[in-house]
């Protein structure tokens, strides 16, 4: 049963917390320092670097985490937590390597926000959103599928920063890639683990309905400061 939409006092200085944090939050998700000047400088296939770099960008990705704890919130079955993590990690790894390899050319800011706004969905979704207020119920399989895609982009346009060697290109993006899906599975353990406990006690559904729209501000608030990147980038 979903709760009704009271936010207590703590969630709402979540909510202050989140809006003082997302400018370090979404700079947090880049790759920089030492690790690009790894990624610059490196000619040849380098698996192991480039797999501890994806794991590096997947665990502090707070977006892509953040919808993943939208999407595993009311999942109580490993399966079918494997199941809805697998379509999120095809969609991802299609644009990725399709984004990287082909030289796909997409706005980061843009896609940034989109990513945003995948949060948005999920965790609306979770409160009923759809149903209460259009009628709908989505599928949710194929909406995390095709969010995955947009994620995969979005990774894809970090690594496109750089000038990247063609010399172990395809080895260091497949690295990669494999890195990010370690990360994923660490860093979704860890949340698993940790809503598994909360669900044995009664605050789990109490709170349910106001941390889901937290999670749904924190995504509007990231899906914002994306487009206001976009609208105030230079002109080229």
């Amino acid at each position: 049963m979903r709760l009704s939409p009271r936010l207590s006092n703590w969630h709402s200085w979540t909510l202050f917390g989140l809006a003082m944090l997302l400018p370090a939050l979404a700079a947090a998700h880049t790759i920089e320092g030492s690790d690009a000047n790894f990624v610059q400088a490196i000619d040849g296939p380098a698996i192991g670097p480039f797999i501890y770099l994806g794991a590096k960008h997947m665990v502090t990705g707070y977006d892509h985490l953040l919808f993943l704890v939208g999407v595993i919130f009311y999942l109580y079955r490993p399966k079918h937590v494997v199941q809805y993590v697998t379509l999120f990690a095809v969609g991802h790894s299609i644009t990725l390597l399709l984004g990287v390899l082909g030289d796909l050319q997409v706005n980061a800011f843009l896609i940034d926000a989109i990513i945003g706004l995948s949060i948005v969905y999920k965790a609306f979704e979770n409160i009923d959103g759809f149903k209460r207020v259009f009628g709908l119920e989505p599928n949710t399989k194929i909406a995390v599928f095709v969010f995955g895609l947009f994620h995969g982009l979005g990774l894809a346009t970090k690594l496109q920063e750089f000038t990247l060697s063609e010399n172990g290109l395809v080895t260091n993006i497949v690295s990669f890639n494999v890195g990010v899906e370690i990360g994923q599975i660490l860093a979704l353990s860890a949340v698993f683990i940790a809503l598994s406990i909360w669900r044995t006690n009664n605050s789990y559904l109490r709170h349910a309905f106001a941390t889901n729209s937290v999670l749904m501000t924190g995504g509007f608030l990231l899906a914002g400061y994306q487009l206001s990147a976009f609208m105030l980038q230079p002109p080229y």
